[in-house]
């Protein structure tokens, strides 16, 4: 009798679980996010293009096992002069500078990287995308000393629209602050761009789909605003723009050094500092940053406005810049973008 009861009560949870995933899929599908992976041609694997449907890693890799793989997200676009990718440089640097935070010897120079992102783009034949560049420690290794997996690197691309859905650029999104904080300084690296810091990040954004947001804001173990599940967090009051300082809970954007510098330029004030979760609710403009969101204006946290409950001055004036800058549409005056045809012609060329 126990066991049955036991068994009715299980199914009743399972059935419960799935009723509200469903829900949220519903949701997700309902509001044009893209969850899902478009796939291309070609995959650079170490100085080699492999199709698509043969990159693969063994289920016992470390990285597998561990989450121990480095990664980027970079945004290449459409412009005039052919497809560009935004701050390549500056994203190879970074992946590199994650590799040594976790002692991953890397094969190749940031030229190296620069020019086989190119060149997988040219080879897909695609002119807006995704790249994802990656290091993975393979298979080898197994336990907490990696050193016996081997060091490889993916660079694949593939389509990706606005990723917090259709018209979220133009409109804004909600957002809830999540019950889930961010890691302490001096526990996992923040600076680094790994895949183990994402576990938290799915955590924030599955609960703030399950309570009906677009996207969830983290606060820091001692209870500042930190970031979102993969953005940093803007906040204008009073026509100045804050931010959260880097304080070893928050990923280093590139996104964001791009909007401090765009609005300093544009004689913007502009302050890094501590901030507590009730700025949000005071605030007259709230935006969100990164490479796969973009610049997304926030027009509600936790159900209360932010504003007017639509995108503010200022938040469209740097979304404007940034957007025109990347797209080719506005003078590339910081050498942010790199053309992909040149840069792949003169890889071909030497």
């Amino acid at each position: 009798m126990v066991t049955t009861q036991g068994t009715t009560q299980n199914q009743g949870s399972v059935d419960a679980a799935t009723r509200v995933r469903r829900c949220v899929q519903d949701d997700i599908l309902s509001r044009g996010i893209m969850a899902k992976l478009t796939p291309t041609e070609f995959i650079w694997h170490d100085g080699t293009m492999i199709r698509w449907e043969d990159a693969h890693v063994h289920v016992l890799s470390h990285s597998m096992q561990f989450g121990s793989s480095v990664f980027e997200g970079i945004r290449c676009y459409k412009t005039p002069a052919g497809p560009a990718i935004f701050r390549l440089q500056d994203h190879v640097q970074r992946m590199i500078n994650s590799c040594r935070i976790y002692r991953m010897e890397l094969p190749y120079s940031a030229a190296d990287l620069v020019t086989a992102a190119c060149q997988v783009v040219d080879r897909n034949a695609i002119e807006t995308c995704y790249v994802r560049p990656m290091v993975l420690r393979g298979y080898g290794a197994a336990g907490m000393v990696p050193f016996d997996s081997p060091v490889e690197v993916y660079i694949p691309c593939w389509p990706w629209g606005e990723y917090l859905g259709h018209g979220a650029l133009e409109n804004g999104v909600d957002a809830g602050v999540s019950s889930w904080h961010r890691v302490a300084p001096n526990t996992i690296p923040a600076a680094a761009k790994v895949a183990g810091n994402y576990l938290g990040g799915q955590l924030v954004k599955m609960e703030a789909l399950a309570n009906g947001f677009d996207e969830g804001i983290a606060l820091g173990p001692a209870g500042m605003l930190s970031e979102g599940s993969g953005q940093n967090v803007f906040v204008v009051q009073g026509g100045t723009l804050y931010t959260p300082a880097i304080d070893g809970t928050l990923l280093t954007g590139i996104t964001r050094a791009t909007i401090l510098t765009l609005a300093r330029d544009a004689g913007i004030p502009v302050v890094e500092q501590p901030l507590a979760r009730e700025v949000l609710y005071m605030a007259d403009e709230v935006f969100l940053t990164g490479t796969a969101s973009e610049v997304t204006p926030v027009r509600s946290v936790d159900r209360i406005s932010v504003g007017t409950g639509t995108p503010g001055p200022i938040t469209r004036q740097l979304q404007r810049e940034y957007l025109d800058i990347a797209t080719g549409a506005r003078e590339d005056r910081y050498d942010w973008l790199t053309n992909v045809r040149a840069e792949a012609a003169t890889a071909v060329a030497t």
